[in-house]
């Protein structure tokens, strides 16, 4: 049954130091970031298949998010205030997937989001740093919110959607003039969210002002009564991501928060607009090489531990063999240590596309509106590729990896062990959506024809 979502649910996560009311600074060095995200994953892991199996709404591990201060970390850098790029983004994201990808998969979601205001408001236009209660002048316009510092500042987590709804979904979310003086809209409508809606401090969605015709992305907040949330309880994988429907009720829009438009005619968008599904489709990505580095590691872990064996008769100067050498352990099976070569082997090539494919977008976001539809498409085709490349390499590390760890002592998750058959779930679940044979097309054509991928927000 469909829940008003009521914000107090999740209080607040502040560190000792901090003053009530006051968001927590930002670290003054980015080069703790990977600390962090080291002790963060670390404590993830713990008792990440504890709460796999449990599948309750994540509330408490987007409370460590928060006390970490991991959503925060994707700001544009100011006078004030210290924004990492995008790849310490997507390098956070890979690592905390690699513990938990559910978790993973959450922040991949809100730190795309967050540039939303960046992505589709006014090129060459500088937004409003934040929501203010100050008094504007008589007939001033006002400016769409710059998201990534409001998020930063009223440490929101974001979860939604901006792109248009496929057909078979639906009509999608449709806006409303509102009535009165105030202007605004007025929100109705349902749709199904892949991350975050049961959890999140506001939402991003796209929305059409009589449901056709450009599309509005628009900020809106889940506490309000008239948003109704539906979880998705009954997922294969990914059951932490926080997956759900949301219906919207007449819900209130300000104008202020109207993020930006993307225009009905693909030939009308800008390309550093068209990023925006990029930059997702790469996070994702990166959450989908977590996992595969994330089952290798814990794999390698239990063989390691089964292979050591009790320890020789003779102690560490026991019988050697008749050349002089140590006996073989069962470390020297020759099929393990093939086995192990190849999905390494998988797993460096995967790193190695997703790397490239990083690069070419964190170049592409520093270039902006000055992007060009030919810059654009490369960087469509090195995210195809990383996509492809690891998706397939997910779902063949995680599938071999039970078979490798199969009857191996401390494999079995009854017996305490970390359960590998959620890698494989959650493996699938994520890659699941994703039509490699369309991404190959595309790259093929690029590369023997030079055509460009169509201008599309549709991930």
């Amino acid at each position: 049954m469909s829940t008003p979502r009521k914000s107090p649910k999740r209080p607040a996560v502040r560190t000792a130091s901090a003053p009530a009311g006051r968001a927590v600074d930002r670290p003054a060095d980015d080069e703790i970031w990977p600390r962090v995200t080291r002790e963060l994953a670390d404590d993830l892991a713990v008792d990440a298949l504890t709460r796999d199996r449990a599948g309750k709404a994540p509330f408490d591990e987007v409370a460590r998010l928060q006390e970490a201060g991991l959503p925060a970390l994707l700001t544009a850098p100011g006078p004030s205030r210290r924004g990492a790029d995008w790849r310490a983004a997507c390098a956070v994201v890979r690592e905390i997937s690699a513990a938990d990808s559910s978790v993973g998969e959450l922040l991949a979601h809100h730190y795309a989001l967050s540039w939303s205001s960046r992505f589709f408001g006014p090129a060459h236009e500088a937004p409003a740093p934040r929501a203010s209660s100050a008094p504007e002048a008589p007939g001033a316009a006002r400016r769409p919110l710059a998201l990534d510092v409001c998020t930063a500042e009223e440490r929101w987590l974001l979860a939604g959607g901006v792109e248009p709804p496929r057909p078979a979904t639906g009509p999608g979310l449709v806006l409303t003039p509102a009535e009165g003086s105030g202007g605004g809209w007025i929100l109705d409508g349902r749709r199904t969210f892949a991350s975050g809606v049961t959890v999140a401090d506001r939402l991003v969605v796209g929305a059409r002002p009589g449901g056709t015709g450009d599309l509005l992305v628009v900020l809106v907040d889940p506490a309000h009564p008239g948003v109704f949330t539906d979880a998705g309880t009954d997922r294969v994988g990914q059951r932490l991501a926080g997956a759900g429907t949301v219906t919207f009720d007449h819900v209130p829009v300000p104008s202020e928060h109207v993020l930006g438009v993307l225009p009905h005619d693909e030939h009308a968008v800008a390309p550093f607009t068209t990023l925006a599904p990029l930059a997702l489709r790469l996070l994702l990505t990166q959450v989908g090489l977590g996992i595969a580095e994330g089952a290798l590691a814990e794999a390698r872990d239990i063989s390691r531990a089964d292979q050591a064996g009790p320890a020789p008769a003779g102690g560490a100067d026991g019988p050697a063999t008749a050349d002089g050498t140590a006996p073989a352990g069962a470390g020297d099976d020759p099929y393990l240590l093939l086995a192990y070569g190849e999905l390494a082997t998988a797993a460096h090539a995967a790193a190695a596309v997703v790397e490239r494919a990083t690069d070419a977008l964190a170049r592409g976001l520093h270039a902006e509106w000055s992007l060009t539809p030919e810059e654009r498409a490369d960087i469509s085709v090195l995210v195809a590729a990383a996509e492809t490349v690891t998706g397939r390499a997910a779902v063949h590390i995680t599938t071999r990896i039970l078979e490798l760890v199969d009857g191996t002592a401390g494999a079995d998750s009854r017996a305490g062990g970390p359960g590998f058959d959620r890698f494989w779930r959650n493996a699938r679940a994520l890659t699941a959506p994703t039509r490699a044979d369309h991404r190959l097309r595309d790259i093929g054509d690029h590369y023997l024809n030079g055509t460009h991928a169509r201008l599309t927000l549709l991930a």
